[in-house]
C-alpha cells in the first residue's frame, strides 16, 4: 500500500498542473471564443497557443477542424469539444467533452449547441501554433529525413521557445546529417534572440557549419549599426567562411554534373560508335532506337505496377535487359531487311535510316500517344548521397555514371578479349580477306548492328530516370551522339570516351557563365574548329570506312 501511494504521488507530481484548465487566462480565452467578435476570438487563440500546453494545442486543432461548440447553462457559456454523432428518432445527438482535458460530459442534442466556426482569420491565427507543435513532434520521428526537415523548418522559424527542444534533440540524435541540421537550427535561433555574446558564438557556429540558410541573417547583422563591432566582425567572418565553402561546393558540383553529362553522352554515343565507326553506316534511326528502349522501360513499369506491385522497385532491373533486347531485335531486322544491301553507299543508308526513324517515331505516337509518358524511379534510385554540406549527389545520376562505366568495360571485353570481337575487328579492317578465312561477314554485320542498337536501347532506359519520355526523345540527342563519335575518332572506343568527357565537362563548365543555349552553341563552334585542325578526330580512323 505504501508503494502504491508513493507511485500515485510521483505520478501526480510529474503530471501537468491542473491550474492550466482553471486559470483565469484560460477561462477568459474560452469565453472570448464564444462571442461574435473577431478581435477577441483571435486574442483568445493567441492566449491559448502561447501557453504551449499540449492539451490547449490539441484544443486549437479541434477548433480548426470545426469540432468546438458552445452551450449555455443558465447565465454561463461553456465551451466543449464535439465527438461522434448519432441519431435517435428525429433528433441528432453528439458526444461532448471538456475543452482542456477532454473529460466526457455525456451525449446531448446537436440543437442544444452552437458551433464555434473557425473562419479564415481564425485559421490563420491557429496555423503557426499547430505548425510549430507538429514540427517539434517530428523531431521524434523514426525517419531521419523527417527529423532533418523539422530541424530546417525550426531554424527558418527561429522561435526562441524551440531552443530547449532542439538542444534535447541534438543530445539524442544518432544521424550526423540530422545533427548538423539541428545545430544549425539552434545557432539560427540564438542568432535571432540571444544576447550579444550569444550572437557572436552563434555567428561563429554558423560559419563553421557552412550554413547557406544563415546568409540573410548574417548579412543583416553585419550591416546592423546598432550591433557591437565584435558582432559585426563575427558575422563578416562567418559570411567569408560560407562564401569560400560555397565556391568549393559549386566546383565539385560542376565536376559531377560534367561527369554525369559525359556519361549520358557516352551511353548515347557508344552504340553509334559501333554502327557508324566499325560498320560505316550513318544510322539516323539511332535516336529512335533509344526511344524504343525508353518506351520498353515504360511498358515494363506498367506491367510490374499492375501485376506485381509489391515488387515494383525491381522493375528497372528487368527493364534494362528488356530495353537492350527490344532495340537489338529491331536493329537486326533493320540491318537484315535493307541496310545489308547498301553497304559502301553512305548517302543511301543515311536516307534509309532517316526514313526508318520517321516510321518508328510515328509508330510510337500511334501506339503510346503524342504526349510524354511518366516513368517513375524505383525507391533505390530516389534521393541522393550527401557528399558534403550543401551538396547531394542524386542516386539516378550516380547510377548512370556506373552504367556507362560497366557498358564501356563490357564493350572493351567483347571487342578485344573474345573471338566474336576478333571477328568484328577483322571484318571491319578487311571484309574480303575475312570472308576468305571463313568468317561469316553477314552474321558479323547483323550481330554488330544489333549490338549497337541494343546499346542505344540501354541508353534510352537510363535516360528515363533523368528526362521526359516521348516519341521525339531521340531527336534531342542524335546530334550530340554524332558529335561525340566524330570528335573522338570514328570507330575508336578510347576516343569516344575522351570526347564524351571533354564535351560534357566543357559544357557544364561554361554553362553557368553563358547559359544552356549559348553553351551548346559554344561547344558546337569549338568542335567545328577542332575538326578543322584534326579532321580524323582525336584518333585516326582505320578500317572499312577509311578505305571508302
Amino acid at each position: 500500500m505504501k508503494r502504491l501511494l508513493l507511485l500515485l504521488l510521483v505520478a501526480w507530481l510529474a503530471g501537468p498542473p491542473a491550474s492550466h484548465a482553471q486559470s483565469p487566462e484560460a477561462l477568459k480565452a474560452l469565453t472570448g471564443l464564444a462571442v461574435d467578435d473577431g478581435d477577441k476570438r483571435e486574442a483568445a487563440v493567441n492566449a491559448l497557443g502561447t501557453s504551449r500546453d499540449p492539451k490547449w494545442l490539441a484544443f486549437l486543432g479541434a477548433l480548426r477542424d470545426g469540432n468546438v461548440y458552445a452551450r449555455t447553462q443558465g447565465k454561463t457559456v461553456e465551451v466543449v469539444i464535439g465527438g461522434a454523432k448519432s441519431t435517435r428518432g428525429d433528433a441528432e445527438l453528439i458526444e461532448i467533452a471538456s475543452a482542456y482535458d477532454r473529460k466526457p460530459l455525456g451525449i446531448v442534442p446537436v440543437s442544444s449547441l452552437t458551433e464555434i466556426a473557425a473562419d479564415r482569420r481564425l485559421r490563420i491565427a491557429i496555423k503557426p501554433f499547430l505548425d510549430a507543435d507538429e514540427t517539434r513532434a517530428q523531431l521524434a520521428s523514426p525517419d531521419a529525413e523527417t527529423r532533418r526537415g523539422a530541424a530546417v523548418k525550426l531554424g527558418h522559424q527561429a522561435d526562441a521557445g524551440a531552443a530547449a527542444v532542439v538542444e534535447a534533440a541534438i543530445a539524442r540524435e544518432p544521424v550526423e546529417r540530422v545533427r548538423h541540421a539541428l545545430r544549425e537550427a539552434l545557432a539560427l535561433i540564438r542568432l535571432a534572440h540571444g544576447e550579444a555574446a550569444v550572437r557572436i558564438l552563434a555567428a561563429q557556429s554558423l560559419g563553421t557549419l557552412h550554413s547557406f540558410d544563415a546568409m540573410p541573417a548574417l548579412q543583416t547583422l553585419a550591416a546592423d549599426a546598432g550591433a557591437s563591432p565584435a558582432e559585426r566582425d563575427a558575422a563578416r567572418q562567418a559570411i567569408r567562411q560560407i562564401e569560400r565553402w560555397s565556391l568549393l561546393v559549386r566546383t565539385v558540383e560542376t565536376v559531377f554534373q560534367g561527369a554525369s553529362l559525359a556519361s549520358i553522352l557516352l551511353l548515347m554515343a557508344l552504340g553509334l560508335a559501333i554502327v557508324f565507326g566499325l560498320m560505316g553506316v550513318i544510322n539516323m534511326a539511332h535516336g529512335e532506337l533509344m526511344a524504343l528502349g525508353a518506351y520498353s522501360t515504360f511498358v515494363v513499369q506498367n506491367v510490374f505496377r499492375a501485376r506485381w506491385p509489391e515488387w515494383f522497385d525491381a522493375y528497372f532491373v528487368v527493364a534494362l535487359p528488356v530495353s537492350f533486347v527490344v532495340a537489338a531485335l529491331v536493329g537486326v531486322v533493320l540491318e537484315r531487311g535493307v541496310i545489308r544491301r547498301l553497304y559502301g553507299r553512305p548517302l543511301e543508308t543515311l536516307l534509309l535510316t532517316w526514313g526508318a526513324s520517321l516510321i518508328i517515331q510515328q509508330g510510337l505516337r500511334l501506339w503510346f500517344g503524342a504526349a510524354n509518358v511518366d516513368v517513375s524511379s524505383p525507391s533505390w534510385l530516389s534521393g541522393g548521397f550527401a557528399l558534403m554540406t550543401g551538396l547531394t549527389l542524386p542516386f539516378n545520376r550516380l547510377f548512370i555514371i556506373a552504367l556507362a562505366a560497366v557498358s564501356v568495360a563490357g564493350m572493351y571485353w567483347l571487342l578485344f578479349r573474345t573471338d566474336r570481337g576478333l571477328a568484328i575487328r577483322a571484318v571491319t579492317q578487311n571484309r574480303g580477306m575475312s570472308s576468305c578465312l571463313g568468317v561469316r561477314a553477314g552474321v558479323v554485320d547483323a550481330v554488330t548492328f544489333g549490338l549497337g542498337a541494343g546499346l542505344a536501347g540501354l541508353a534510352g532506359a537510363a535516360l528515363t530516370q533523368v528526362g521526359n519520355v516521348g516519341p521525339s526523345l531521340g531527336q534531342n540527342y542524335i546530334v550530340d551522339s554524332f558529335m561525340v563519335v566524330v570528335t573522338g575518332g570514328v570507330g575508336k572506343l578510347a576516343g569516344t570516351i575522351l570526347a564524351a568527357a571533354g564535351i560534357g565537362g566543357l559544357n557544364k563548365g561554361i554553362e553557368p557563365a553563358l547559359g544552356a543555349v549559348f553553351a551548346k552553341v559554344a561547344i558546337l563552334v569549338a568542335v567545328m574548329i577542332f575538326l578543322q585542325r584534326r579532321p580524323a578526330g582525336l584518333f585516326a580512323t582505320r578500317g572499312r570506312s577509311a578505305e571508302a
